[in-house]
């Protein structure tokens, strides 16, 4: 059996054991604050002697980076996607078979544009017969407007021989038979005034329901042609050429990508940092950046994420920006000052909160709690650090708060 293996597996064990379980200890004794009794010295193992020693000999060495607080523009950061700013799927309103030929999906369309065309069928009879129903209507007018005037000059002669009888009957030159004649005969004119007044409504009546007969016999007409409401791409092809369409079917989808949204949901945490009017922009997944404008922010929370829906406009002239692009979305807000660390200088207390290790007078390590605001590609925007601070950059997980130590410093990254 070799002894040297063994004795260095022991030696190795102790310093791991002092290293981890009993570094607080340790620490202090080799910075001098504790000494080191007889009944101490027999508790250690010689073999640890040297390693004490060591310690004993130098305090624990780090490398600093001393930062300064920068202005930097406090931007919301979200993570979205593009969406059209308009989708419709353009449906027939009548039942026809189908006489054009469709347009492939991609094709870009402008405003009215046609996209589906329908068979007439009878209906072009339909509209004929109901103007000519229109014309026999207007044409009973005079009639029923003549009678009307009949009618009223037979009243105007009962009331006048009535008014004869009345005056003559008071002078006993007419009986009182003659005065009950004329005003039966009054009564007789104003029943003929009424029907004719009543055959001219039902004969006016009449061309307003022929009219309306037209109007939706024309209005059917235009149905037969299915044009596009505003200008965009169609997502998928126009419905085919001699297929059947019934109410309600879809011709063809259109979406419309200039200007396109940039969608995102702010937490309610962060919901009073973002204004309608600010200027916003995102990074695409092909690298590309947009700018635009928040032209909509949700007042209702969503009821499963407890976020608001934020909407940004972006020129897309070109239409390159697709709809459902991910995209990360940055919208700008007050300023505040903020240091700019490696984003291995971070680490956490052991109440788990996320911090540094800076260095205080007298070269003492403490921790400091920061709030993250921005990961960035040169390293990560913290505050929470005053407007000046000497941070542990390499070192920090291996000292703690109160310990001495002997910093190495090193200029900030550009």
């Amino acid at each position: 059996m070799r002894i040297v293996p063994f004795l260095t597996a022991i030696v190795v064990t102790a310093m791991l054991y002092l290293l981890v379980m009993e570094r607080e200890t340790l620490m202090a004794f080799a910075i001098g604050e504790q000494e080191i009794t007889s009944e101490d010295k027999t508790d250690i193992p010689a073999a640890d002697a040297p390693a004490m020693a060591a310690l004993a000999q130098s305090m624990v060495k780090v490398v600093v980076q001393t930062s300064e607080a920068e202005e930097i523009d406090s931007a919301v950061l979200l993570r979205g996607e593009t969406e059209a700013a308009r989708q419709v799927e353009v449906r027939a309103e009548t039942t026809a078979q189908v006489i054009s030929e469709p347009l492939r999906r991609g094709t870009f369309v402008e405003a009215g544009q046609m996209l589906c065309t329908l068979d007439p069928g009878t209906r072009h009879t339909v509209v004929a017969q109901a103007q000519a129903d229109l014309a026999n209507a207007m044409a009973q007018v005079p009639q029923a407007e003549a009678r009307v005037k009949e009618a009223q000059a037979r009243l105007n002669e009962a009331l006048i021989n009535d008014n004869v009888a009345t005056k003559l009957s008071e002078t006993g030159y007419a009986s009182e038979t003659r005065v009950a004649a004329t005003q039966a005969a009054v009564l007789s004119a104003e029943a003929g005034v009424e029907s004719a007044r009543s055959g001219l409504e039902t004969t006016q009546a009449g061309i307003r329901a022929a009219e309306a007969a037209v109007a939706a016999a024309e209005k059917e007409i235009e149905r037969l042609i299915i044009t596009a409401p505003f200008a965009g791409l169609l997502e998928n092809d126009t419905a085919e050429l001699g297929s059947l369409m019934s109410a309600g079917a879809t011709c063809g989808t259109i979406i419309q990508l200039d200007p396109i949204k940039v969608v995102g949901y702010v937490p309610e945490t962060q919901v009073h940092r973002v204004a309608l009017g600010s200027l916003a922009g995102a990074r695409l997944t092909d690298g590309r950046e947009v700018r635009g404008r928040v032209t909509f922010l949700s007042r209702s929370a969503d009821p499963q994420t407890r976020t608001f829906r934020v909407d940004i406009d972006v020129a897309n002239a070109d239409m390159s920006i697709r709809d459902g692009q991910t995209a990360d979305i940055l919208i700008a807000s007050a300023g505040s000052k903020a240091h700019l660390l490696p984003g291995s200088a971070l680490t956490l207390d052991d109440q788990g909160d996320l911090g540094v290790r800076v260095i205080e007078e007298g070269n003492v390590v403490a921790f400091k709690a920061v709030t993250l605001m921005r990961d960035t590609a040169e390293g990560v925007w913290v505050t929470g650090l005053g407007d000046s601070a000497d941070v542990i950059v390499v070192g920090q997980e291996y000292v703690v708060d109160g310990v001495t130590v002997e910093p190495t410093y090193r200029e900030a990254s550009k």
